[in-house]
């Protein structure tokens, strides 16, 4: 049975001391293994990354821009093998995953124009004779690790901004879903990139808290559930690492009583189970502003619902796939169960869907569950699944209140056709992203994403502008070149 390794210093190691299975979700059923790193094959990656940046550094950005040009041009090259093995893995159908791939790329293309992000500012004469200019320099040795439901984009966030800013890296994907990630690894070294600039470490905690803890690593970004957000946020900070770690969601969508209600309902549904609500974009509870607009979207979403098809991620027919492990798909059903135990509705059942040829593999159809109140688990807590709930308030004060009071603060949408609404509530609502008409507001790749609360921690949100400032330190330099002949008694106040 294959096994995947990891990539040092531009080189495929099998160093397999211990492995853990690697399922195919749409199966069941084991496909490879992959090797989980001891603490000393993530030291060899940290030297190898330690090793390479003086020289990376000093690289003109021109040309490390060059080699994200053309991993760019390979990425869309083998775009087919990419979603490929992502579907394999994660069980994403190919039309989701050419989309998350597409998402990635992107985030390469903003990276491309990095010799325009990187010029710093400069004034002449700040005072006489004297110039004073900022230079944005790299961290050195940077680390990122990575969830399983995006395998490709997440990292494409990370490593491509911060290794054409000069830093050298070191990637930790997730160990559920890891061909991928690593098949992109080995294109950006066939891009030109040089050895040790960019590696990949497969693993658990282990290679995880080897990151934390080494003196080497500078910065670490993190994309994964709150708990571990938080964990990773304070061990890093109390290494003295620079830390963006970015977690949970509950993302709500207000459905005002003037709303479109066809589009509404069209846009929940591909946005609650797309990717099977595997994203923490995901949009998994809709805060109905009274009865009458609740009972019409109830009936529109199941309308929707009916035709939705649950399968493997080979026939491209299907809208989403498999959950990514049986535990996961005995921890979705449970929310469902919780619910319908807490007196709220099961509109539509996705439990234990029928999918032929398919029964050992972990899907959960399209559930939708009315009259869920704050005080459900199934409202509290990240489902992380095909499943859509809906809270009924009085007004649009109450949706807002009860969005506010969440923990999380990741995303949020309004569905109306009142633009005075769409503004008070894009002003004024306690969430790093917000959608007017629009379900899943994930920024474009030249702004930045990232949530609020207990969605993220770190001041730097991921990608886009911030990439810049989260991988690169400023610095600030006078200069004076005294005329000749011309020399200054000591001056004891300070410089005006």
């Amino acid at each position: 049975m294959k096994t995947i390794g990891h990539m040092i210093n531009g080189e495929l190691l099998d160093n397999a001391e211990r492995t853990q299975d690697v399922y195919n979700p749409s199966t069941g059923q084991v496909s490879k293994q992959v090797a989980l790193a001891s603490q000393q094959t993530v030291e060899q990656a940290i030297a190898a990354a330690q090793a390479a940046f003086p020289a990376w550094r000093n690289t003109p950005v021109a040309k490390r821009a060059r080699v994200m040009f053309k991993f760019k041009q390979l990425l869309e090259d083998n775009a087919e093998k990419i979603c490929e093995l992502i579907g394999e893995e994660h069980g994403k159908i190919s039309h989701d995953a050419a989309g998350e791939l597409q998402r990635g790329i992107e985030n390469v293309e903003y990276a491309c124009y990095a010799p325009e992000l990187l010029k710093g500012e400069h004034s002449k004469n700040v005072g006489p004779d004297i110039d004073s200019w900022s230079e944005f320099q790299p961290l050195g040795v940077v680390a990122g690790i990575t969830p399983f439901n995006f395998p490709a984009m997440v990292p494409l966030w990370m490593y491509p901004m911060a290794i054409v800013c000069g830093n050298c890296f070191i990637l930790k994907p997730s160990e559920r879903d890891p061909s991928s990630t690593m098949f992109i690894a080995q294109l950006l070294i066939d891009a030109g990139l040089p050895q040790g600039v960019m590696n990949v470490v497969n693993g658990d905690k282990v290679a995880v808290d080897t990151l934390l803890h080494d003196d080497r690593v500078m910065a670490v970004s993190f994309v994964g559930s709150t708990p571990i957000a938080e964990y990773i946020y304070a061990t890093a900070s109390a290494n003295g690492k620079r830390c963006q770690a970015l977690g949970g969601a509950k993302n709500h969508a207000i459905i005002m009583p003037d709303a479109d209600m066809d589009n509404a309902a069209q846009a929940l549904i591909g946005a609650a189970f797309g990717s099977s609500g595997e994203r923490c974009m995901a949009l998994s509870c809709v805060v109905a502003v009274g009865d009458q607009a609740a009972d019409q979207l109830i009936e529109k979403l199941q309308t929707g619902m009916q035709s939705l098809k649950v399968g493997p991620y080979s026939d491209s027919s299907n809208d989403f796939g498999p959950l990514i492990t049986k535990a996961h798909l005995q921890k979705v059903t449970g929310y469902i169960d919780s619910a319908e135990n807490d007196g709220a509705t099961v509109v539509v059942d996705g439990r234990n869907p029928t999918v032929a040829g398919y029964e050992d593999g972990y899907y959960v159809g399209g559930t939708l569950i009315d009259n869920v109140t704050p005080e459900m688990v199934s409202y509290k807590e990240e489902i992380f699944g095909p499943v859509l709930v809906v809270v009924r308030v009085d007004t649009m004060q109450q949706a807002m209140e009860l969005i506010d009071s969440h923990e999380y603060g990741n995303g949020t949408c309004i569905f109306t056709r009142d633009g005075e609404a769409a503004r008070y509530f894009s002003d004024n609502i306690k969430v790093g992203m917000v959608g007017i008409n629009v379900p899943l507001p994930v920024p474009v790749s030249y702004h930045s994403f990232g949530g609020w609360k207990r969605s993220l921690f770190g001041d730097l949100h991921a990608y886009g502008p911030d990439s810049v400032r989260f991988y690169t330190k400023r610095k600030t330099i006078t200069q004076r070149w005294p005329s000749a002949g011309v020399r200054e008694g000591a001056q004891f106040a300070f410089p005006s």
